[in-house]
């Protein structure tokens, strides 16, 4: 069965018991019970892990973690009660993704200008995965819980916030430890999904560092019945190209994370939807007919608060980088790779299913961060990459990396003629330049040798 990240790695016989279990427990969907800790599922056991639940959050919240717009603490706990026992990964898995690495960067040199990554190649576990992508993720995450609870404050009446008074220190605790829960359930899901350590073009692996999950790549070559090495070189590629350019361009992760936040300053709370809708009931015309009639328009109706942001901008912005990087990235690694592994094309082709079934950087960054947004277009992407090599080669594509004003536009995706008739006069301009220079030169070295005759002849005069 999928796992929404496109492949699946759990037996349909264990999806089957586990929803059966949780249809005959209703608490099953929230982790007590059958399956949880080994109990029997019964009412006694539910209670049980229920209570070291709250005891566990209230340890929590007077740790260093638990403080502030997420109860990283929490989160943290039930992340790893999530992922569950995991095997620690072993020497020959650290071989295996080193080997591969190393392949997979020989062949990418072909392929981009861009310098491999000098830094630590590594396997992680699930739990790996998670103890140190954390830190990435509680930069985006925080300051969109921050200015969410600043939203939900302002969306309160004057009169309902005055009301809170010393209870607003206890809904801040509560907020905190529910952004905990959910960024919880989140990365714990993540994690047992994740094929590396940047998964999406997401930059939330440690600088410098190239991370596989080889059980997880693994599980992904037994869903696609293709050698296990060769997917784990394809993968590897697909991470060490990223990380080229996580490394070698220095603003790249910083304006990725700069949309981030500037989304998040810009968060707001709609609900003139529902103040509107609630006019409509007119409880003061005494008409029941007419109430009952706006009543049965409320109940089809979506009344839930709508979350929108001043700064639609930096959404599209983030769209757009998170397409370039993964187009950048596929087009690249295709090109290295395409004839010297023979699944890559199909490796390419499941990578798009795998994108198109969920597994892909805005069902990350919705169900983590919280911030959604239109699926990157990727394939768009690497089509302009492709035709931007096609036009002026590696060396040049590669240097629109330089500068953020030098990369395409969000509208080049869906035209991409103009940004590479752009491309074409940057080169014919260099070419001409070059050409001008040597014409200098030629002139140059003309009137010295002039001036050298004129010498000789005065010498012997």
């Amino acid at each position: 069965m999928s796992n929404g990240f496109g492949f699946s790695f759990n037996n349909d016989d264990d999806d089957d018991d586990r929803r059966r279990d949780q249809n005959q427990n209703p608490f099953g969907a929230f982790g007590f019970g059958a399956g949880g800790s080994g109990g029997s599922g019964g009412l006694g056991d539910i209670l049980n892990q229920f209570g070291q639940m709250l005891s566990g959050m209230g340890t929590s919240m007077n740790s260093e973690e638990g403080r502030g717009s997420v109860n990283y603490d929490l989160a943290g706990r039930i992340a790893r009660q999530q992922i569950g026992s995991v095997s620690r990964t072993s020497s020959q898995d650290a071989t295996a993704v080193a080997e591969a690495t190393r392949l997979a960067e020989l062949w990418l040199d072909e392929a981009t200008t861009l310098p491999s990554v000098s830094g630590t190649v590594t396997a992680w576990n699930a739990q790996d995965w998670l103890e140190h992508t954390l830190p990435k993720w509680k930069r985006m995450v925080s300051p969109v819980a921050e200015h969410m609870n600043e939203a939900q404050l302002e969306a309160l009446p004057a009169e309902a916030r005055e009301m809170m008074g010393p209870m607003g220190q206890m809904m801040q605790q509560m907020s905190s430890m529910n952004f905990g829960m959910q960024l919880g359930h989140a990365l714990g899901d993540l994690a047992k999904q994740a094929l590396t350590g940047s998964d999406f073009g997401l930059p939330v692996a440690p600088d410098n560092t190239i991370a596989l999950l080889p059980a997880n790549v693994q599980g992904a070559a037994r869903e696609l019945n293709l050698p296990s090495q060769e997917v784990m070189v394809y993968i590897a590629a697909r991470e060490a190209a990223r990380q080229r350019l996580f490394t070698h361009v220095p603003w790249l992760v910083e304006r990725l994370v700069s949309s981030v936040e500037e989304y998040a300053a810009g968060l707001v709370i709609d609900t003139s939807h529902i103040e509107e809708a609630t006019r409509e009931l007119n409880l003061d015309s005494g008409d029941p007919q007419a109430m009952q009639e706006a009543l049965g328009r409320l109940q089809g109706m979506d009344l839930s608060p709508r979350i929108t942001s001043r700064n639609a901008a930096a959404v599209s912005r983030l769209e757009t980088l998170l397409a370039l990087v993964e187009g950048w990235a596929e087009y690249v690694v295709n090109e290295a790779l395409g004839e010297r592994i023979p699944s890559a094309e199909q490796l390419s082709e499941a990578w798009k299913r795998r994108r198109a079934s969920g597994g892909s950087a805005e069902n990350a960054f919705s169900k983590v961060v919280g911030i959604e947004f239109a699926a990157p277009k990727v394939a768009d992407a690497v089509e302009l990459w492709r035709r931007s090599t096609v036009a002026v080669g590696i060396e040049r594509r590669d240097k629109v990396w330089d500068h953020p004003d030098f990369l395409p536009a969000a509208e080049h995706l869906d035209a991409p003629a103009e940004f590479i008739d752009g491309l074409l006069d940057d080169s014919e301009d260099k070419n001409f330049d070059e050409e001008f220079a040597k014409l200098e030169e030629m002139l140059r070295q003309e009137d010295n040798e002039e001036d050298n005759k004129d010498d000789d002849e005065g010498t012997e005069r």
